[in-house]
C-alpha cells in the first residue's frame, strides 16, 4: 500500500480504508472469495476501452488468485501473497466501478485550471471552464460497494457500474475499428465524456436544448421533432463555459450592458463624443440614480467606474441582436441572436467573449414557446421584427407623424417566461451523432482532446 503512488479518486479512498485497518474483503478462512473471478473477468475488459490491464493489476491478480488455490506461495510467503492479492483486488474493483460511473478523470479539477483568470506573486486564480454537475465517489459510495462484496453481488455490481448510454455503446463500438492511435484517442476521449454524464444527460429529457461547442451547432429536440441551427461560440482566450441549466425567458430587443472589458477597450477612447454614442446606440446611465448622463460629459474615470453603465439599447444594430435567451449560470453567459449573421457562414465561428449567438433565434424561440397561445406567439414574430425606431419617433411626434402608425404598440412583448423551463445542455464532443443519426467528428477547437488524452494515459 505505502509503495503505491496512484492518487486517482478510487485509488484515494482505497487507501484510506485500509489506512484505517478496514477488515479484509476478499481473503477469509477458506481462502479467496470465488467471485474474485467476477472482478477478474470485469476489470480485464478496460484493454477493450483502450485501456491496459496492467494499470488495473489484472495479471497480478489472476496470479495470485491461482497461487492461492494450489497453495503455492514461494519466497513470498503466505502473509504477502495474501495482502498483497486483497489490496489489489480491491483496488482493481474500485478503479473499474468507480471509473464506469464517474469517469476515470475529473473533468472539473482537470479543465478549471487550464485559463488563468488573474494572477500575481502568491496567487493565480482561473477561469472555470466545466460546470456541468458531475458526481464523486465519496466514503458512503465505497461503503455501499464494499458491501456488495460482502453480500455477494460483486458481479452484478459491475455491470450496473457500466455506461448504459447507447451512445457510449457506439463509440465503443467504433474503437475497435479505428486504425490510427489519434482515431483511437478521439473515440476514447469522448467515450470519457460519456462517463461524466452518467447523473444527467439529455437522453433522459424529451424536450432539450443541446449545443455542442466543439460542432459549433444547436439541436433542439422535442421527441421526434428536430431543430439544428449554427451557432457562434467564445473566442479561444474568452471560451463558452460548459454547463447544464434550463431556459427560463426569452427577452426581445434587449437592452446591452456592455462587459467593463469591453468598455476599457473600445468606448473609454471615445469618451465624451456624442457622435460616437449615438451612432452606435450607446446611452451612460448612473446607477444610483437611474438618470441618463449627457454623453458629451463623460470621462475615461466614469466609464470604468462601477458607479456607471454604458448601455447600448435594443432594437436593430444591438449586439444582442433582437432576441435574448435567459437561462441561470453563474458565467452572465447567454444565447442571443446577432447583429452580424455573416458569421455564421463561416467554417471558424469562434469570435464571442463567451455567450453564443445563434443562427435562427426566432425559430429556437417557437420551439421553447412549444404550444402556448398563438396569440403570444404572433406578438414575439412581431416584436422581432418591429421597427422600434419608428416606435421612438412615434413616442415625441405630433399627431402620429413619423412612422407612428406602423407600430401596434398593443402587439409589442419585451419579456416572455418558457413555463415549461427546457434543459440547455453546453458541451463538448468532437464525435457526436448528426439529425440523420450518422457519426460525425469535429475539431478540436479549444484543444480539449489534447489535455483529456495526456490524463487518460496513466491508465494505457
Amino acid at each position: 500500500m505505502f509503495e503505491d503512488k496512484d492518487m486517482q479518486a478510487a485509488d484515494i479512498q482505497l487507501k484510506r480504508y485500509y489506512q484505517a485497518h478496514g477488515d479484509f474483503l476478499w481473503i477469509g478462512r477458506g481462502g479467496v472469495r470465488a467471485d474474485a473471478d467476477s472482478v477478474v473477468k470485469y476489470v480485464a475488459r478496460v484493454t477493450e476501452m483502450g485501456f491496459s490491464a496492467d494499470r488495473f493489476r489484472v495479471d497480478d491478480i489472476r496470479d495470485d488468485i491461482q497461487r492461492v488455490r494450489r497453495l503455492e506461495f514461494g519466497d513470498d510467503g503466505i502473509d504477502l501473497v495474501f495482502a498483497r492479492l486483497e489490496y489489489n483486488l480491491t483496488k482493481a474493483f474500485l478503479r473499474y466501478c468507480v471509473g464506469q460511473r464517474y469517469g476515470f478523470v475529473n473533468p472539473r479539477k482537470l479543465f478549471n485550471r487550464l485559463d488563468v483568470h488573474d494572477s500575481d506573486s502568491v496567487h493565480v486564480t482561473y477561469q472555470t471552464l466545466f460546470d456541468i454537475p458531475v458526481k464523486n465517489p465519496d466514503k458512503n459510495f465505497c461503503k455501499m460497494a464494499f458491501g456488495k462484496i460482502r453480500h455477494d453481488s460483486v458481479g452484478v455490481f459491475l455491470r450496473e457500474s457500466e455506461p448504459a448510454d447507447p451512445f457510449y455503446r457506439e463509440l465503443l463500438a467504433r474503437l475497435h475499428s479505428e486504425t490510427t492511435e489519434a482515431g483511437r484517442m478521439r473515440v476514447m476521449c469522448n467515450m470519457e465524456r460519456c462517463r461524466w454524464a452518467a447523473g444527467r444527460y439529455p437522453v433522459k429529457e424529451d424536450k432539450y436544448v443541446l449545443l455542442n461547442v466543439a460542432s459549433q451547432e444547436l439541436d433542439a429536440v422535442d421527441g421526434d421533432k428536430r431543430l439544428s441551427m449554427r451557432v457562434v461560440c467564445g473566442a479561444t482566450k474568452t471560451k463558452t463555459p460548459l454547463l447544464y441549466s434550463r431556459i427560463e425567458r426569452i427577452d426581445i430587443n434587449p437592452q446591452w450592458i456592455i462587459p467593463k472589458s469591453i468598455v476599457k477597450k473600445s468606448v473609454v477612447p471615445h469618451a465624451g463624443s456624442t457622435a460616437y454614442f449615438d451612432s452606435r446606440r450607446y446611452f451612460v446611465l448612473e446607477r444610483k440614480t437611474g438618470k441618463t448622463v449627457d454623453a458629451a460629459l463623460t470621462t475615461p474615470q466614469m466609464l470604468m467606474s462601477h458607479d456607471y453603465l454604458v448601455i447600448q439599447k435594443g432594437g436593430k444594430g444591438n449586439s444582442l441582436g433582437r432576441m435574448i435567451f435567459r437561462f441561470d449560470n453563474k458565467f452572465s453567459v447567454y444565447l442571443h441572436d446577432t447583429s452580424n449573421p455573416k458569421l455564421f457562414t463561416s467554417t471558424d465561428r469562434m469570435a464571442s467573449h463567451g455567450c453564443v449567438r445563434v443562427q435562427r433565434p426566432l425559430d429556437l424561440a417557437m420551439f421553447l414557446l412549444g404550444d402556448a397561445d398563438e396569440r403570444l406567439k404572433e406578438k414575439v414574430r412581431y416584436s422581432f421584427t418591429v421597427d422600434l425606431e419608428a416606435e421612438s419617433a412615434a413616442d415625441g411626434a405630433e399627431g402620429g407623424r413619423n412612422g407612428a402608425a406602423s407600430v401596434d404598440k398593443s402587439k409589442l412583448v419585451r419579456s416572455v417566461p418558457v413555463k415549461a423551463k427546457v434543459p440547455l445542455f453546453i458541451t463538448y464532443f468532437t464525435l457526436f451523432k448528426t439529425a440523420d443519426g450518422s457519426m460525425r467528428s469535429y475539431p478540436d477547437i479549444y484543444g480539449y482532446d489534447k489535455v483529456l488524452a495526456q490524463a487518460l494515459k496513466r491508465y494505457m
